[in-house]
């Protein structure tokens, strides 16, 4: 592929989210000029953080309106780009009442209206998309299939569907689009980004995403009784921002890159936490025993396959390929501290 020309403006799609935040900031940083798209200029409380950017650094950050379900929305803001990075998609996983219209629409007709415009804009040359670990595995029980447990960008998520994780299903479906409407043409490239669960410091201030609501959760006293055996591959949502530069500044990328640095227990992550702010956070000292969870389950919103499928299910990452960009994996008692930090100086908690 071509080189990508340093003064040409760079589209993120969704700018205003945790993790294009960060991409923001750091194109920004290293000199580049960003098209950000958001879904309304007036809602300023979402996108407060983006006018602080684009305050601090005149004439390099410039925002846009635009809607996933809205054809032709995104053409304005693509014009002269040759990168598009499109992280633009919801991130629900409880409360969902519609998931075909809360997920699936979003997240599969969304990217379809992006890449289409790509399509239609012959300055682009490379496509980042931000896809999930989601469209990896849905479960912990995947990992069965994998030698000694341990998943990589070779895997694709066959066991979600519309009744059973829906938005891990939302997520395969998406970036399975992706890759059939890149195969179709020749003149642009794809790299799609699989991270696993992102946790760290926000550039926001707002409380209703989910990592930082269950970062809350751990540290509120409500989980002190006790959590479920429940693993987590985890990943820095600066590590996450970082790979998405890497992916269209190496010219050798290609592919799909699996992003996670460990995986860990919800007791595992509140000692990591204890061990930071050692016990000015009640955070939990023990496990549930499972057959408690598979009695509380329902009541807390998850039903039995799920709790069958994922219960003490341990799997691990490969997140090899993903190192070869150069990505140097933040620690995650580092992620936590940093996240709790913010959290804190932003009057969260």
């Amino acid at each position: 592929m071509s080189s990508i020309h340093q003064s040409s403006p760079i589209l993120v799609t969704g700018a205003s989210g945790y993790v294009a935040s960060w991409i923001v900031k750091y194109l920004l940083e290293e000199g580049y000029k960003v098209h950000g798209t958001v879904r309304s200029l007036k809602n300023i409380d979402k996108i407060e953080h983006l006018l602080a950017l684009q305050k601090k650094v005149p004439n390099q950050l410039e925002l846009f309106e635009a809607d996933l379900l809205e054809q032709g929305s995104f053409h304005k803001s693509m014009q002269d780009c040759e990168v598009v990075i499109h992280t633009a998609s919801p991130f629900v996983v409880t409360g969902i009442k519609d998931p075909q219209k809360e997920l699936i629409d979003p997240a599969l007709d969304g990217t379809r209206n992006v890449l289409d415009t790509v399509n239609s804009v012959p300055s682009v040359k490379k496509v980042v998309l931000t896809s999930s670990v989601a469209a990896i595995t849905g479960d912990g029980a995947d990992a069965e299939q994998a030698k000694n447990r341990t998943l990589d960008e070779s895997f694709w998520n066959n066991t979600s569907s519309l009744e059973h994780q829906p938005y891990s299903y939302s997520k395969f479906l998406a970036e399975k689009e992706a890759w059939k409407i890149e195969k179709a043409q020749k003149r642009w490239s794809l790299v799609t980004i699989n991270p696993s669960f992102i946790l760290g410091p926000s550039l926001s201030k707002r409380m209703d995403g989910t990592s930082v609501q269950f970062v809350q959760r751990l540290i509120s006293g409500e989980l002190r009784f006790g959590v479920p055996k429940l693993y987590f591959g985890i990943v820095d949502v600066r590590d996450v921002a970082k790979a998405h530069l890497l992916a269209f500044q190496n010219p050798k990328a290609e592919g799909r890159y699996l992003t996670s640095c460990e995986t860990k227990s919800m007791l595992e992550l509140s000692r990591l936490i204890e061990e930071s702010f050692g016990k000015k956070y009640p955070t939990a000292s023990s496990e549930l025993p499972n057959i408690l969870m598979y009695a509380l389950g329902p009541l807390l919103g998850l039903n039995w396959k799920f709790l069958d499928r994922n219960l003490s299910q341990t799997y691990f990452m490969d997140h090899s390929k993903s190192e070869t960009l150069g990505i140097k994996y933040n620690s995650i008692k580092n992620t936590l501290k940093d996240h709790i930090d913010q959290m804190k100086n932003s009057k969260l908690v």
